[in-house]
């Protein structure tokens, strides 16, 4: 009696689905890695098949991010720390805080009603429909927590992005950035209703273009929490978390602890500014 041919992975199914996608993204040595033979699910033992680039939402369960990373030159370079500054965190922090410059960049402000009647508030560059193609590459920044578009950490990497030729928007959370607070709602690490709505709206009105997100600190919490939702229906072509808060409960005890206070109180006043400012224009927050 023959035996039954295994059902075919989902993954080499989503594969194929995202190959071409894949493709564009990466240099030729991490595709001709990533392209090596791997088993054929309707053959018989031992036999193996060339398959395409695997999809970014399978690539560690896979094992194919070593052959994907083994591309980029840049990840294989020691890291080495500017003098003095990066040789303590508190002193880098605190430096680029009162030092770092903030680029002048025009945005165009779109807001966007939520399924709750919430809303955010979405920054893209002025002029950028006109000047770059339908299906240029478009990042999402997630700023942290109180954050927004006129941060400069967000600022320089929106300028670097928009230099490559990407289109960017920044994702201003409810409150943030003098996005609108018309509901109870607030949004929070475990919220990822805004991301996903955000991310679809992106899509739908840029259908033939890649769409990436970076996050940093609570806005990398909230984008991982996102993919680990999506898996591998994830629509996203990339997204890079960082200075993630993974562990919330260890992260908030860390806060208390030494000169992490500073921290502590700075990100307090800056959460107390955003619900003083919308108390008096929402009866939500009045009491």
């Amino acid at each position: 009696m023959a035996a039954a041919a295994p059902t075919p992975s989902p993954f080499v199914a989503s594969t194929r689905r995202f190959a071409p996608r894949l493709r564009s993204l990466l240099p030729g040595a991490a595709m001709s890695s990533a392209a090596a033979s791997v088993p054929n699910p309707t053959s018989g033992a031992g036999e193996e098949a060339q398959a395409p680039p695997l999809p970014h939402s399978t690539l560690e369960i896979a094992g194919a991010w070593r052959g994907l990373l083994s591309g980029f030159a840049s990840l294989r370079a020691p890291y080495r720390a500017f003098p003095v500054l990066a040789s303590n965190r508190h002193v880098e922090t605190i430096f680029a805080a009162f030092t770092r410059s903030l680029p002048a960049v025009k945005l165009r402000r779109e807001c966007l009603r939520a399924h709750d009647d919430g809303a955010v508030a979405l920054d893209w560059v002025a002029g950028d429909d006109r000047a770059l193609p339908r299906d240029a590459p478009v990042l999402i920044l997630l700023p942290g927590l109180t954050g927004g578009s006129d941060d400069t950490y967000v600022r320089h990497m929106l300028m670097r992005a928009r230099s490559k030729g990407w289109r960017v928007v920044v994702f201003n959370s409810r409150g943030c950035a003098d996005s609108p607070v018309t509901t109870p709602k607030f949004y929070s690490a475990s919220f990822t209703g805004d991301l996903r709505q955000v991310i679809d709206h992106v899509l739908c009105r840029y259908p033939q273009s890649n769409v990436y997100a970076v996050g940093w600190s609570l806005g990398a919490n909230i984008l991982v929490r996102y993919l680990g939702e999506e898996t591998d229906k994830c629509p996203l072509s990339g997204a890079v978390s960082l200075c993630n808060p993974f562990n919330l409960v260890i992260a908030d005890e860390d806060f208390h602890k030494g000169f992490n206070n500073v921290y502590d109180r700075a990100l307090a006043r800056a959460l107390r500014t955003i619900f003083k400012n919308y108390k008096f224009c929402s009866p939500f927050l009045k009491s």
